[in-house]
């Protein structure tokens, strides 16, 4: 029941806006939600990175400094890409436009 209730919870706004707006709100819906995965996977990535660089929590398993490096380097290029999305598409004032994407 819980299963039923959690997909019904992510399909039902989809399927209203699909059947009132059309499929050029679906797309604008689509590119809105990817925007929005985007943006938080930052704030999954920092702390993953965090936590698996802490010697005293991971004791051997800490990561080595070459994946250090890389781990933060990966995060650093999502963030710079991020921030790029958000201010390219405010000064472009194309947030969401599914025909300029």
């Amino acid at each position: 029941m819980r299963r039923l209730l959690t997909r019904l919870v992510a399909i039902v706004p989809a399927a209203v806006v699909a059947a009132v707006l059309g499929n050029a709100a679906v797309g604008k819906l689509l590119i809105i939600s990817q925007v929005i995965i985007s943006l938080t996977l930052t704030f999954a990535v920092v702390p993953l990175v965090l936590f698996t660089n802490d010697t005293k929590k991971m004791k051997e398993f800490a990561n080595p400094l070459w994946v250090k490096v890389l781990g933060w380097v990966v995060a650093l290029v999502i963030f710079g890409l991020n921030v790029y999305l958000v201010i390219e598409s405010i000064v472009t004032n194309q947030f969401g436009s599914a025909t300029n994407a």
